[in-house]
């Protein structure tokens, strides 16, 4: 590899400069040139800048130093193009940026001989639709997210899959997730954990009315459609829990699988199970 692109929350953290430095002359030490996202260059006087949106079409991978929100922001920047993802934990959770900052320069060793394990993580594709119109779309990694404002009633969802009737949800709203989302909001919502290989789309309601909903596994093949039924409803469609829109009365939201995936590398020092037992203490008493 000759060019690696950098992303990370610098603000005023002394710890993530420092971090940030620290990378730039491991990689050019190696030959590499590290292209920083121009925000972060810009303050630490880096030659080799680039707005974070070019940053995939520039580079041959990309280093994420934060937590998963960064993480997801940069993996909708990506859209089909071959550019790896290595998530570097310096948030709180991080399911996604698996790999610690003590192990960060040893991956990478590994990455630039060649010797990376690369797991490629479907994607949802969510329209918004007002009036038959598609006035939003976007390909995501974790979730659709449809619930009601503060003050809101509870939610009137009509739900289809494959043009077959589901369900009328009621209900504080609706996650529909890919396998990597569902440690996310879906988890909290009494989801199941789905192994990120797997192809599928999950559906998980926020505190039904009805006890008896209860989330469903569909298959990867899937076309799901929510339909907003609830009168004088403030609702709102966030997308990865970044981008949002208000969702009206009888606005449609398709969701299915995206052409796109996000590759991400993995950690060649731990497996997915020890990432849940360490990110969710199990066993731990």
């Amino acid at each position: 590899m000759k060019r690696i692109g950098i992303v990370a929350k610098i603000k005023q953290d002394e710890h993530v400069r420092r971090t940030v430095k620290g990378l730039v002359r491991w990689l050019t030490d190696r030959g590499v040139t590290p292209v920083l996202e121009t925000e972060i260059g810009g303050r630490l006087n880096h030659p080799h800048c680039l707005p974070k949106a070019d940053l995939p079409g520039d580079t041959e991978m990309l280093v994420v130093l934060g937590g998963d929100g960064t993480l997801l922001s940069v993996a909708r920047l990506i859209k089909g193009r071959d550019v790896p993802l290595l998530g570097v934990n310096l948030g709180g959770l991080g399911f996604l940026t698996e790999v610690s900052i003590e192990e960060m320069f040893p991956v990478l060793e590994q990455v630039l001989e060649g010797n990376c394990r690369i797991d490629r993580r479907m994607m949802l594709k969510a329209q918004v639709l007002r009036g038959g119109a598609c006035i939003a779309e976007e390909s995501l990694l974790n979730d659709v997210v449809i619930n009601r404002s503060a003050l809101a009633r509870i939610l009137t969802l009509e739900v289809r899959v494959n043009d077959d009737y589901l369900t009328t949800f009621q209900a504080d709203g609706l996650i529909l997730a890919t396998p990597t989302g569902s440690t996310a909001y879906s988890l909290a919502a009494g989801g199941p954990i789905i192994y990120p290989s797997l192809s599928s789309i999950l559906l998980a309601p926020i505190c039904p009315h009805t006890l008896t909903n209860r989330p469903i596994i569909l298959p990867v093949e899937s076309t799901v459609t929510v339909a907003l039924r609830s009168e004088q409803s403030e609702a709102y469609v966030t997308l990865d829990g970044q981008v949002g829109l208000p969702f009206l009365e009888n606005d449609v939201a398709r969701i299915e699988k995206s052409n796109y995936t996000v590759p991400m590398v993995k950690s060649p020092f731990k497996d997915y199970f020890e990432v849940l037992r360490t990110k969710l203490k199990w066993g731990e008493r």
